[in-house]
Order: C-alpha cells, then sequence, then structure tokens
C-alpha cells in the first residue's frame, strides 16, 4: 500500500551556547564601538535669576565683536581677520597704553560677541576660542609676572586671584537674521 514515513521527532537546540554566542557579540561590540564625543564649549553659566538686573556698561569698556553670515569679523568696526583677534582682545582688555578709550582695569573689560544665526558653528568656535585664548595669556603673564610660574602651576588660591584681577566677562547676544535669502 502507501509507504507512509513516520514523522520525526526534532533533535533540541541547546539554546544555552546561544545565549553565550550573543552575549559574547554583545561585549564585542561595546567595546568595539567608538562613541563620538561632542564638540562644545564648556562654560560656566551665572545661577538663574527671575529678576534680571540689566547692567548698562561705557562703550569704552566694552569689546564688541560681531560675525556675519559670512563669517566675516567685525571688530569695534573693522573688518578684521580671526587670526588678529587675540591679540587685539589682549590689547583692549590690558590697556597697557592706559588710553582713555579703552577700560581702565581688566575688571571692567567686557567682550560682547554677535553671531548671525547664518554663522557656522566652526566660525564661532574660532572667534570663542581666540577670545579664550586672549584670557588664557594675560592670565600666564600674570602668573609670571606675579610668582615667576606658570598659571597652570599656581595653587588654585594663586589663580583665584589672577581670575579676580582679569575676570573672563564674555557677553554673547541673541543672533541676529541678517542673512541675505537665497533663492
Amino acid at each position: 500500500m502507501l509507504n507512509k514515513k513516520k514523522a520525526r521527532k526534532s533533535n533540541p537546540v541547546n539554546a544555552g551556547s546561544m545565549a553565550d554566542i550573543a552575549f559574547l557579540l554583545l561585549i564585542f561590540f561595546l567595546v568595539t564601538t567608538t562613541i563620538l564625543e561632542d564638540q562644545g564649549i564648556y562654560v560656566k553659566l551665572p545661577p538663574w535669576e527671575d529678576v534680571i538686573d540689566i547692567e548698562h556698561f561705557p562703550d569704552k569698556n566694552v569689546l564688541t565683536v560681531l560675525v556675519n553670515a559670512e563669517d566675516q569679523l567685525l571688530v569695534e568696526g573693522e573688518l578684521m581677520p580671526v587670526e588678529r583677534l587675540r591679540e587685539t582682545a589682549k590689547e583692549f582688555i590690558s590697556n597697557p597704553q592706559g588710553l582713555p578709550t579703552k577700560p581702565k582695569s581688566p575688571k571692567n573689560a567686557v567682550v560682547s560677541i554677535m553671531n548671525d544665526r547664518g554663522t557656522s558653528y566652526e566660525a564661532y568656535l574660532s572667534v570663542y576660542n581666540e577670545i579664550k585664548g586672549a584670557y588664557n595669556e594675560l592670565w600666564e603673564a600674570a602668573a609670571q609676572k606675579s610668582y615667576s610660574k606658570s598659571f597652570n602651576e599656581l595653587p588654585v588660591a594663586h589663580q583665584k586671584s589672577i581670575r579676580a584681577e582679569i575676570p573672563l566677562v564674555i557677553s554673547e547676544a541673541e543672533p541676529t537674521d541678517h542673512a541675505p535669502e537665497q533663492n
């Protein structure tokens, strides 16, 4: 008659070793994967206040830095390459000649940055880095003058005293939107 085959039972699969392999793959990918770090600027922000007292500074105490949508730099109304910003900021903050058109003391100096919404992030970072670099160089010069040591080698108390004499004051205004419209 008809030759019927008997249904065979399938062998059970050992799931224990499959879990081990999955775990090893997970560990492998965790170890070999590189996680990209965000680029950014570490800034200590002032504490949040509901009522803000707006301080008005004389124009002679404010170094105005404008960056337009084409990443061009305008410092105190003068077109300037980013490479010159550090020296300009140092001269403004320290005012070595004692000019009446600049702050009397580094404690009074404010660097104001205003960007356009079309400004590239790279241009923003380079401007910010140059200003921070100017402050770092001023702190280093003050440390060498007062203590004959590098700023980073000084005890925290001495670093704080130098930073109190030359405080880092950067004001960032709300970005403007003056970029030409593209058709």
